[in-house]
């Protein structure tokens, strides 16, 4: 509209009553005018001097975007450089904070959470951590389907301040292969990020939650990277302000062999409870298998309340069964053997009656046969296994020698592997500890009980093999490692400075159960000669636990192999010798190996 002066011969005459009210606005408004823009300048001023710094502050935030970049986790590999875990890409769900419109919030939040299928409560707490003015997207959900990133491009009208972006995710290509072994990795708990923020970790970060994952966290990390980007009004990115680039985590290799740990999967099968191989000459695992087991698969992204169920009617798949307490039973026969000789009680060639039972504090302790084996030394006990023969030997070494030789040979503590967060010490059980928590002494049948692996007496499948490896290495402890370049632990040996001939009474007794004894299960012609050694605890009202451990060749022992069956019932030479005997002609015929020269 254009305003036009009318014509001056049109102009009216001044009316004497008007001229002084005419002045008189006049006089107002210019007073109104200058306070109004006193005011205006005194805001403005406000705003420049004290409120500058905030406002321009809030500007940069409207316009500048952090954009953080997770590094790419490093790889776990078997012995032979085999991928045991890496890396696949996945779609994710961020939100920027600032960028949400605060009037749709609510409705934004309720539409993203029906699409990705994650609670709006659970969406709003990481926005209440994050904090609606940080400039740092927040990750609200992973690996998200095609159809979801399609149906979040559809509604993009209504999801402002909302992205998806591809990012690594862990992946492991074998599945449940060595789970326990390898753990899993999931978002960090509260809890997590305050105990470990000093260490550069932020909300959303993934790391390590059990096993080698959680073990060797630190190399496997990486270090965080990022951009600095300005962004139009839209949201596009205008240029790169600063850029730091991202560092790959180190990748971990392993002692185990992929091909072993197959082969000892699939000899354990559905059965629960463990089996482990160790190199007796170094301590290095060859493989290790819990049942039951879990895929970490499924921590790599969401894992639904489906699947989280499923794994809770399990019996505790998260355990590795191959590092928790049970009672050895008779493969615990070679500690007593030791016990009996080193003690100077008895001779290597002390021969001795055996019965149905024995009677002691007026209690029967029987056999397992319950007839007795007639007169046996200590290599015929082991081979038969005979309990009144080893009921004998602690009435006559005694509790404290027994308890004292129980622990040289590593029950009792931690064996020094990585995983030693999920690793039990056992039970080395004494006069203090029953008067702590039974409050009652050592009886006579304390030590006849644990003569034969049983009573309180609690020891892992890892420290059974480490007792295994004794024999077959000349007498040393050896400390068992999962990491291929752990040199500390691969060279560390302690001798237990045993006799020769306690030594060579143990071999033979565990070489004669092999051939005509408990484990003729692992006198076969595709093996090499193989010492060993059954167990059968009793684990009333339940079924039984099964033992079998071996090492092989017998002339010189490259692999301990040791298999336990929780409440499989049976015998262990029946039921746990032929699980052996599977992991060992998958070792000694590998066409790989005997390329290799192994």
């Amino acid at each position: 509209m254009t305003l036009t002066r009318p014509p001056l011969s049109k102009q009216p005459t001044a009316n004497p009553r008007t001229v002084g009210q005419r002045f008189q606005s006049l006089i107002v408004m210019l007073m109104v005018s200058l306070l109004f823009a006193g005011g205006l300048a005194a805001r403005l001023a406000y705003l420049q001097l004290i409120e500058g710094p905030r406002n321009r502050q809030l500007a940069d935030n409207n316009r500048i975007r952090l954009i953080p970049k997770q590094p790419e986790r490093g790889r776990i590999l078997d012995r032979n450089g085999k991928e045991l875990a890496g890396s696949r890409l996945s779609y994710s769900v961020f939100l920027w904070p600032i960028a949400l419109n605060e009037k749709n919030r609510s409705q934004t939040l309720k539409r993203l959470s029906t699409i990705i299928k994650v609670p709006e409560a659970e969406i709003q707490k990481r926005l209440d951590q994050a904090g609606y003015n940080s400039p740092f997207l927040v990750r609200v959900a992973r690996g998200i389907s095609p159809a979801q990133v399609t149906a979040i491009e559809e509604f993009s009208h209504e999801l402002a301040g909302v992205e998806v972006d591809a990012e690594a995710v862990r992946y492991y290509p074998n599945g449940d292969l060595a789970a326990h072994v390898l753990g899993y990795t999931g978002e960090m708990s509260d809890e997590e990020l305050d105990r470990r923020r000093d260490e550069g970790y932020r909300l959303g970060d993934v790391i390590g939650q059990m096993g080698v994952e959680a073990a060797f966290e630190d190399r496997l990390r990486g270090e965080w990277g990022g951009q600095q980007v300005e962004v139009d009004g839209t949201g596009q990115v205008v240029r790169i302000l600063g850029e730091k680039p991202t560092r790959a985590g180190g990748d971990v290799r392993l002692t185990l062999d992929v091909d072993l740990q197959k082969a000892a999967e699939a000899a354990l099968g559905d059965t629960q409870g463990a089996i482990v191989a160790i190199d007796p000459n170094n301590g290095a695992v060859l493989a290790m298998v819990s049942r039951p087991t879990y895929d970490p698969n499924l921590f790599s992204t969401r894992i639904s309340e489906e699947q989280w169920q499923r794994l809770q009617s399990e019996d505790t798949p998260f355990v590795n069964r191959a590092l928790q307490g049970f009672p050895p039973a008779s493969t615990f026969k070679i500690v007593t053997t030791a016990a009996a000789i080193e003690s100077g009680k008895y001779s290597a060639d002390t021969v001795l009656p055996t019965y149905p039972y024995i009677q002691a504090g007026g209690i029967q302790f029987w056999d397992w046969n319950r007839a007795g084996f007639g007169p046996q030394g200590f290599a015929g006990a082991l081979k038969w296994s005979s309990d009144t023969f080893f009921y004998q030997i602690a009435m006559g070494i005694q509790g404290p020698t027994l308890i004292e030789w129980t622990r040289r040979f590593g029950f009792g503590r931690k064996t020094g592997i990585e995983l030693s967060n999920e690793e039990a010490a056992g039970l080395v059980p004494d006069d203090a500890w029953k008067r702590k928590e039974l409050n009652e002494g050592w009886f006579l049948g304390d030590s006849i009980n644990m003569s034969i692996g049983q009573g309180f007496l609690q020891s892992t499948p890892l420290q059974v093999a480490v007792m295994f490896a004794v024999p077959a290495n000349g007498g040393y402890l050896v400390k068992p490692h999962v990491l291929k370049d752990n040199e500390a632990s691969r060279n560390w040996r302690q001798s237990l400075d045993l006799e020769p001939e306690t030594l060579d009474v143990i071999r033979q007794g565990l070489r004669d159960v092999v051939d005509g004894g408990t484990g003729e299960a692992l006198n076969v012609s595709n093996l090499p000669l193989v010492a060993g050694k059954s167990g059968t605890a009793e684990d009333p009202p339940r079924p039984s636990h099964t033992w079998f451990g071996a090492y092989a060749p017998l002339d010189k022992p490259e692999i301990v192999v040791v298999a336990f069956g929780e409440n499989s019932g049976s015998g262990g030479g029946a039921f746990a010798a032929p699980k052996v005997r599977q992991v060992l002609e998958a070792y000694f015929n590998n066409p790989k190996r005997r390329q290799q020269g192994q």
